[in-house]
């Protein structure tokens, strides 16, 4: 085989190595229809605001068949909103939610959880939406997942313009690039499905390039530079 060759296709399958060992193991579920994951995956979230008037907090939760068990607490309003009703009861980070704001989980593989979000008279709400079940309704959707073009329409901050982001059930392929928006109707103002009542990001931290294949990568290169200086020596 020629040498040049040769040192071409050995650092390429070097980095090849480096980047398979840092790529993300990919959700199989983050919406709508469930959270779950092939690999432990760990998720950063951020909370971003809210517009419902009760005081709500929000959790994860593990879900199995309909037992629901909390598993951790990410964001807890420590009052309604603000300022009263004012900016559609808008809630802030450092008013109506205090610390950073930043929250971790690890999701476990192949185990199914759910976001849930508790509103005081209003109730719980869940992400997955066979969950949010009553009389009233039965396998409703109160929450949507989508990336910037979900955050850019819950700025619009008024119903009659954000009924579409239903349509908004699958968060998974922006998770792993750039980040997700999550944000929840909880079921207040006679179930008006704005979905801007509380809303968070969520983006998937990677994983680090491991020793192995740093010493895959460095290796590889040596190699090709020997290759080339015996070449040009000869």
């Amino acid at each position: 085989m020629n040498t040049k060759l040769l040192s071409v296709l050995t650092a390429t399958a070097a980095a090849t190595a480096m980047l398979g060992a840092a790529a993300p193991a990919h959700a199989f579920s983050f919406g709508t229809n469930g959270i779950s994951f092939k690999e432990d995956t760990s998720v950063n979230f951020n909370f971003k605001e809210s517009h419902g008037m009760y005081q709500s907090s929000l959790g994860i939760y593990d879900v199995n068949g309909f037992t629901l068990s909390k598993v951790a607490d990410l964001f807890s309003e420590t009052k309604s909103s603000d300022n009263g009703s004012a900016n559609e009861w808008k809630g802030t980070l450092g008013n109506t939610v205090l610390g950073s704001g930043t929250a971790a989980f690890t999701f476990l593989a192949n185990k199914v959880y759910t976001l849930g979000l508790s509103s005081g008279d209003a109730g719980m709400v869940y992400s997955t939406s066979g969950l949010n079940l009553n009389v009233a309704s039965t396998g409703s959707q109160q929450a949507v997942f989508g990336g910037a073009p979900l955050w850019n329409a819950l700025g619009k901050e008024t119903t009659n313009s954000f009924q579409a982001a239903g349509n908004f059930t699958d968060g998974a392929s922006s998770l792993f690039g750039g980040g997700t928006t999550i944000s929840f109707d909880d079921r207040g103002n006679a179930n008006d499905k704005d979905f801007q009542d509380f809303t968070v990001s969520a983006e998937a931290v990677p994983e680090p390039i491991t020793m192995t294949g740093l010493a895959l990568g460095f290796g590889g290169l040596v190699a090709a530079r020997r290759r080339r200086a015996s070449k040009t020596a000869s």
